[in-house]
């Protein structure tokens, strides 16, 4: 195979830089840090807003990315330019995304079938699938142990004389909606504490700690009287709105909720308003509709819900997993053979 040029597109510590540059001699990275966003945290993919190029800097960099055969990563995480970039390149042969879910990015990015045939896109899927399991089962717990009403004992330095009982994990049923890797470790990590584990998923498929699998249609039944919920679905064809009023009220009264997929997933107004009736108990939400998440949105102001601002799958070793995941893909794209998630280009995850 040709010399490569595998472009560098977002800030990266030193050492993973290094570990890009040695990793193949058919492969010449290029990375230029005054060029990009500096990372105003460990695994920040967008940088700093607030950076801007010279009109000389943006010219090099537009170079820069004209004459890349990979893309790590794209610039801005931004639709529009990855649109750009591939309508520009017409060398590009490979972008990896830095998102779990970068088929969405991939789907806005609106390009055209021969484009998407001609580039393969790959995501970092997998490797938040830890951390958003933690979330996941932080949630279940912070509902089944009655957070808010523990929180606010507490403010009012109220020692309750009554002694009321809290949920067990170990006693739940919980449906994890989306069997992928996210919604795999969080099967697993319900299943280690002795929960019942129910899957929703597009398709059937083998899949460890589950005790039962149900398609897409067949949600509402697999909802069924459920403790708790999580949401582990990726932004992807088929996917939005799948977790319906109907599905949210098949749940047991007051069941919990765990989102840590994609926010357009769940029919959010039926879940505030469920959460307001106590209808639903509690939840534990990574993702919303809309991000940032409306000063004026109810969800803000209802006890019985946390909210994280899309930063449960952060970690400080996300950069280190990333850079092993493409690694494994770049001998696998160098040699011919098969890459981890590739991006289905008429489903979008």
């Amino acid at each position: 195979m040709e010399e490569l040029r595998l472009v560098i597109a977002k800030s990266l510590a030193d050492e993973y830089v290094e570990r890009l540059k040695s990793a193949d001699p058919r492969v010449v990275v290029s990375y230029e840090p005054e060029l990009l966003a500096p990372m105003r945290w460990p695994s920040d993919h967008r940088g700093d807003p607030n950076f801007t190029r010279t009109p000389e800097q943006q010219a090099r960099f537009d170079r820069l990315l004209a004459d890349a055969d990979i893309l790590y990563s794209f610039p801005n995480t931004d639709p529009a330019e990855l649109a750009r970039v591939v309508h520009t390149n017409p060398k590009l042969k490979w972008v990896h995304i830095m998102a779990a879910g970068g088929g969405s990015a991939v789907k806005a990015a609106k390009l055209s079938d021969d484009e998407l045939k001609r580039v393969v896109f790959t995501t970092s899927a997998g490797v938040h699938a830890g951390t958003l399991a933690e979330f996941a089962l932080f949630g279940v717990l912070a509902g089944a142990k009655e957070l808010p009403r523990l929180e606010t004992d507490k403010k009012r330095h109220h020692w309750p004389t009554s002694r009321r009982t809290m949920g067990m994990v170990s006693e739940m049923t919980i449906v994890v909606v989306g069997m992928g890797a996210i919604g795999q470790e969080c099967a697993k990590r319900f299943a280690d504490l002795g929960a019942r584990v129910i899957g929703v998923n597009r398709s059937i498929k083998p899949v460890d700690a589950v005790e039962m699998l149900y398609t897409s249609d067949q949600i509402i039944e697999a909802a069924s009287g459920a403790d708790a919920l999580v949401n582990a679905l990726p932004g992807a064809v088929g996917t939005e709105g799948l977790i319906s009023r109907e599905v949210l009220e098949a749940l047991a009264p007051g069941a919990i909720i765990a989102s840590v997929g994609r926010g357009q997933c769940i029919d959010e107004p039926a879940m505030i308003e469920l959460l307001g009736s106590g209808q639903l108990g509690f939840a534990a939400l990574d993702v919303v509709e809309t991000e940032p998440l409306p000063s004026d949105n109810p969800l803000w102001d209802l006890p019985n819900v946390v909210i994280s601002p899309h930063t449960a799958a952060n970690s400080a070793k996300e950069d280190s997993r990333i850079v092993d995941l493409f690694l494994e893909n770049l001998k696998g794209f160098l040699d011919g053979q098969k890459m981890r998630n590739v991006v289905n280009t008429e489903l979008f995850y």
